[in-house]
């Protein structure tokens, strides 16, 4: 009885260990997801002012505000690429908790495949168990049938 009560505390450990890092895998998708609006924020950030840009090129604008223009535009660009980076980093993060995830899951499913055979062990044992004393009695009995003294 003690290896069964022994590989259900593993199992409880393995669960809660399961547990834990399908919370951090939810964390880390959770953080990929908000880089990702982020990111998005940024792109359409900076496709509205090239496009109000553009509109003011038609115009005409001066070569300080052009100069302006270009100069904002690359600090845009750099924070786009700080972005993907963030986004890029956050997406390995998911892959590594994914990871973890997917091993305390295996190891999980081991100890309950574990507890299985023991339990169908046990049930084969007592089964067995059953037969022979039955097959005992029967021939105790058939052994007083014969020899009523």
């Amino acid at each position: 009885m003690a290896i069964p009560s022994a590989l259900d505390t593993l199992i409880d450990l393995a669960n809660k260990e399961t547990d834990e890092a399908a919370k951090q895998l939810g964390a880390t998708l959770r953080v990929v997801e908000e880089a990702e609006q982020k990111l998005n924020l940024l792109t359409q950030y900076r496709d509205d002012y090239a496009a109000r840009c553009q509109t003011s090129l038609t115009t005409g604008i001066s070569t300080t505000q052009f100069n302006n223009f270009q100069v904002f535009m690359q600090k845009l660009d750099h924070a786009i690429a700080g972005q993907q980076k963030v986004v890029s980093d956050a997406k390995l993060q998911v892959d590594q908790a994914r990871a973890v995830w997917q091993a305390c899951e295996q190891k999980k499913m081991s100890f309950v495949t574990l507890a299985s055979r023991a339990s169908k062990e046990q049930s084969r044992r007592e089964l067995w168990l059953d037969q022979k004393q039955n097959d005992e009695h029967a021939a105790r009995c058939g052994l007083y049938k014969r020899n009523p003294s």
